[in-house]
């Protein structure tokens, strides 16, 4: 049978058509003495590990069985229903990705209550609409930092109760109406009642509203996007057909299920986390491990010895950016591993690589690759990339070095994953094809034929599927606008309404069923000439690049294609030093430098031999700033904030033009 009939037929005790509480409840029952949980000692200053769990040692890591979670979520979800909490109610969670997120976001679903998310990252003027937006009733917190920012605000909100997972050593913390996540687990110990929360748990509708998630505001105000409890369920039911131990499958395939252990890192906040490394791990039965400290990650690898992880190509990048670094310690260790990487390369681009070639694969990885799978702990066995678009260079490496990633792609409106390349077959370079119960479209009118190598398989994608929202929270005009019955009708339809979703992106369907991502259709570049110039791939092609950090295309409604581009200065400064280059400490001058600019000149010029002369960069200003969510650059998510990004550097921008 072929894997993809395979996939659509298959079912298991993890397929269902139930509330996310009960998901819960059943993955618990399953696996009741299977580890769920594992959190870090040293960190936090817990309420929880008052009386409620055992304090982890500094740096070590701590189990918790899926009963002992279970018992938490029980008397929370107890707890937060003797506060007031109701069927329906709006709960804020405003917190750093942790064990205890997992725990209270699970507790207030089986409660009945609606989840608003606030990133960790939130500035106070942010906080205030994320909770005032969805009128929030309450709002878990998790520190005194976080607090502070709600107290800023809260003269703007009608909350009802204030939660905090940590200690509070802020002076509000004695308010009759703020409580720690203590507080609220001990008040369900003493009111639990198993039928009454049997009831709970079954209560809500699956089309009723489970999350509200707000999107990143890249292009405009922040809309909330209404994920009901059906559209996260359905999404775990289709990741599973794809990535379940399927009887029609090769024992060697990686899949996951309850063996599978994870890192998380990304912000649960968002939808890409909350699905992929937290309703669809704990379904499977598998455990989920909490960096807490983004400075101990590869640590954190090392200790955990995760067999599955979820990351964003920046991410990635960054990995692959240590190892290098690493591996330049002294010329000779330089040169082996560029010799592995090429060989790697090679090696994974080759249908049939021979005796020779097959050699130079297992002494490369002899010297180079074996010890960057071991600094991830040695276990791992698939990776999933989604949130953007992943270099096919890059993903190449990693397939090399026997760290397969598997790329997919989805929307916070689709909760979130619409496509991810199958472990059967997967193809670098695209974004996998479609999953079961997905149904994709392309509407072609939205994207010049002629700017694409592929006309006629090019277009904004169009999707429907049981996933996919249906609209933003009190934004009906913004509703409307993202969904149309244009498409040519399907034989079968996955949603209720019949509509299809706008992505805003351009992709390419080829004729396997796998997509090429292009680009989102308002970054689409028009030239002046009138050409139409997509930035990712090109911004993309400098992923693997020693010399330039991060790259942001520009052009719209100007002649050519520029670039501002982020040097490595660690690299350059090692290549000057080489050179016998007197380079100035300012990083703005170092940026004007005329050498420098020569230098990066050449990594330009490679990269444009793989575009179209119209698609290469012309000119190029350099930037003394990493693009960092800190500096309002890129979204907690890792995306390009292009507009703030032209703003700060508007000055770059007008050198680039004004003087061609």
């Amino acid at each position: 049978m072929d894997w993809r009939d395979a996939e659509r037929e298959y079912d298991d005790e993890v397929i269902g058509e139930t509330t996310l509480g009960r998901m819960f409840e059943e993955t618990a029952e399953r696996n009741v003495n299977q580890p769920a949980q594992k959190y870090k000692g040293g960190v936090y200053e817990r309420s929880l590990t008052d009386s409620v769990v055992s304090a982890a040692k500094p740096g070590e890591f701590r189990t918790l069985s899926y009963a002992e979670m279970r018992d938490i979520v029980r008397n929370l979800a107890a707890g937060f229903r003797d506060l007031g909490v109701e069927g329906g109610d709006r709960v804020g969670l405003f917190s750093n990705t942790r064990m205890e997120w997992a725990q209270t976001d699970f507790a207030l679903l089986s409660a009945g209550a609606v989840i608003t998310t606030v990133y960790k990252s939130s500035s106070p003027d942010q906080v205030r609409y994320l909770l005032d937006d969805p009128d929030a009733d309450g709002v878990v917190v998790e520190n005194d930092e976080a607090f502070e920012r709600v107290l800023e605000v809260e003269d703007d909100l009608d909350l009802e109760f204030i939660v905090s997972i940590d200690e509070l050593e802020h002076d509000g913390a004695d308010r009759d109406d703020v409580y720690t996540l203590a507080d609220i687990y001990h008040r369900g110990e003493e009111t639990f009642d198993e039928e009454a929360y049997e009831e709970w748990v079954d209560e809500p509708d699956l089309d009723d509203l489970a999350s509200l998630i707000y999107t990143s505001g890249t292009t405009g105000q922040p809309k909330g996007v209404k994920l009901t409890h059906w559209n996260f369920r359905a999404n775990v039911n289709q990741i599973r057909k794809r990535m379940a131990p399927r009887p029609d499958r090769d024992d060697d395939l990686p899949s996951i299920d309850e063996d599978a252990q994870t890192v998380s890192y990304l912000p649960l906040a968002h939808v890409f986390e909350r699905t992929a490394g937290h309703f669809l791990m704990f379904a499977s039965g598998g455990c989920v491990a909490y960096a807490e400290d983004p400075d101990t990650l590869q640590e954190d690898f090392s200790t955990v010895q995760p067999n599955t992880a979820t990351s964003v190509p920046r991410v990635y990048e960054k990995i692959y950016d240590a190892i290098r670094e690493q591996a330049s310690e002294s010329p000779v260790k330089k040169r082996i591993f560029e010799w592995a990487t090429d060989v790697g390369k090679e090696y994974q681009e080759t249908d049939d690589p021979g005796a020779v070639l097959s050699a130079k694969q297992a002494l490369a990885d002899k010297l180079v690759f074996s010890t960057v799978r071991d600094a991830l702990g040695g276990e791992i066995e698939i990776l999933i990339s989604g949130g953007g678009s992943l270099s096919p260079e890059l993903c190449t490496l990693y397939h090399a070095m026997g760290l397969p990633i598997f790329e997919g792609y989805g929307l916070t409106e689709t909760a979130p994953v619409l496509t991810v390349n199958p472990p059967e077959e997967p193809k670098i370079g695209t974004i996998g094809p479609a999953l079961p119960d997905v149904e994709l479209q392309v509407d072609e009118s939205v994207a010049d034929q002629s700017a694409f190598d592929d006309p006629g398989d090019v277009g904004e994608l169009l999707v429907r599927g049981p996933n996919v929202t249906d609209g933003y929270w009190e934004k009906p005009s913004a509703t409307d606008r993202s969904f149309t019955e244009s498409a040519p009708a399907s034989e079968t339809d996955g949603s209720t309404s019949g509509k299809w979703f706008r992505t805003g992106d351009i992709v390419h369907m080829r004729p396997d069923g796998y997509v090429e991502f292009r680009d989102r259709v308002k970054q689409i570049l028009v030239l002046s000439t009138g050409k139409n110039v997509a930035p990712g791939p090109i911004e993309d092609a400098f992923a693997a690049s020693e010399i330039v950090e991060q790259a942001m295309v520009v052009g719209d409604n100007e002649k050519f294609v520029g670039a501002l581009l982020v040097p490595n200065f660690d690299h350059l400064r090692e290549w000057a030093d080489e050179e016998g280059i007197d380079l100035p400490d300012d990083l703005e001058t170092l940026c004007d430098h005329e050498r420098v600019h020569d230098y990066i000149q050449e990594e330009v010029d490679q990269v444009n031999e793989g575009f179209e002369s119209y698609e290469q960069i012309k000119q190029f200003e350099l930037v003394p700033q990493e693009f960092t969510e800190e500096n309002d650059m890129v979204t907690p998510t890792m995306k390009k904030k292009r507009r703030v990004i032209l703003e700060r550097f508007e000055g770059r921008v007008d050198r680039i033009y004004d003087e061609n």
